[in-house]
């Protein structure tokens, strides 16, 4: 068992993993079917947000065009990030933005033959833990608000 962080301990190493980390997994919601889906992107954390590219024409891409709420998980489940936020399309980003997500990620959707887009996830909450100890003061932020 560990010692329990405090909330400012947990916020700031949510803050170091999501600006060190590549991949995360995403919840998505088909919106037609209700089917949920779970798929494994990798990340820039830029701007207080997370963006992502996937295919537009791919499931992952049809459901966050289509759906405004998206759960993202980043880290291990001892050591996890969770992240419920608001989705923007983005159908280009500035050069810097893409070429900062090119270096973070390996990849760069701009140079692919399969048309991409770009999703901004903006956190409305972020809740932190890794053992059981953490649960009760897990959220570190709530309505957008860091705590």
């Amino acid at each position: 068992m560990t010692s329990s962080r405090t909330t400012d301990q947990r916020r700031q190493d949510a803050l170091y993993r999501l600006g060190h980390d590549v991949d995360a997994w995403v919840a998505t919601t088909d919106t037609d079917t209700g089917a949920p889906r779970l798929t494994p992107l990798s990340f820039l954390w830029h701007d207080d947000a997370l963006l992502f590219a996937t295919p537009a024409a791919g499931p992952t891409g049809r459901n966050l065009a289509s759906n405004p709420s998206v759960q993202v998980g980043v880290g291990l489940t001892r050591d996890v990030v969770l992240v419920q936020a608001t989705v923007d399309v983005l159908p280009a980003v500035s050069d810097e933005l893409g070429d900062a997500f090119a270096l973070k990620t390996g990849f760069d959707p701009r140079t692919l033959s399969t048309a991409y887009l770009y999703f901004r996830l903006t956190p409305r909450t972020i809740q932190v833990w890794r053992e059981e100890e953490e649960l009760a003061d897990r959220w570190v932020m709530r309505d957008g608000e860091w705590r």
